[in-house]
């Protein structure tokens, strides 16, 4: 073939390396690529979980060793507000859902919640509704006031409109005020398809699914903004 002898020694001693350097190179564009493609937004627990679906298998920690060699970091997570005010004096219902979040029924079994929004130097309030069926937001309402009519009131209507409920059906909820209201419990009361349910005092995990949506929305998407007015956030979400 007219290769010398040290040229073929030479590729015989790098020939592993350059074959690890040529994938190591593919890699790093990969995981650019879907760094990305999520807005910045991905760790290496996700890129790991695209990798792998392009028939890409490597390590979690060899992944996240890339990353940060190339100095690509998710976007930082801010704390999040306890908004719940359980000190009222309305009465709550019980734990009827009981961290039972799985159900193949639409319909059957929603789960809602209040959380705060910085909008300038105020506070807007986005209350959610999910169908656990297939963790859709079937409702949802942005308000500049924390009144039952703003958020919890407003959110159900638009779930209603959304999707019909099942003859057992289930809401569930934190002991906030609005959700405990005399207002809800008078429409919850009147309709004998509804058994509501409400978290334990001072226990998350009971509404761990909806409050795992606005860590979600908030870190993934609202934290990478600063908004300036109501109408801003309100088309940001929709």
């Amino acid at each position: 073939m007219r290769v010398s002898k040290n040229s073929y020694y030479h590729w015989l001693r790098n020939k592993d390396v350059e074959r690890v350097v040529t994938a190591t190179m593919t890699l790093k564009k990969r995981i650019r690529f879907h760094f990305g493609q999520s807005m910045e937004i991905y760790g290496s627990y996700r890129i790991q979980q695209k990798l792998e679906r392009e028939g890409l298998f490597y390590s979690r920690s060899y992944i996240a060793l890339l990353m940060r060699e190339m100095g690509l970091r998710s976007v930082l997570k801010r704390k999040f507000v306890v908004t719940t005010d359980s000190r009222h004096s309305f009465p709550v219902a019980d734990n009827n859902l009981d961290r039972n979040f799985a159900t193949m029924e639409l319909g059957k079994k929603w789960v809602s919640d209040i959380t705060y929004i910085r909008v300038g130097d105020q506070w807007n309030y986005l209350t959610t509704i999910m169908d656990l069926a297939d963790r859709k937001i079937v409702g949802w309402a942005l308000s500049e006031d924390m009144t039952v009519r703003n958020t919890v009131m407003k959110a159900w209507l638009d779930a209603c409109r959304t999707r019909a409920i099942s003859n057992d059906f289930i809401f569930h909820s934190d002991r906030g005020a609005q959700y405990a209201s005399n207002k809800m419990t008078d429409l919850f009361t009147y309709n004998k398809k509804i058994t509501r349910s409400m978290s334990r005092k001072g226990n998350c995990w009971d509404n761990a699914v909806a409050e795992s949506f606005f860590k979600t929305i908030k870190h993934e998407w609202l934290y990478r903004f600063k908004y300036t007015s109501h109408d801003q956030l309100f088309e940001s979400i929709k």
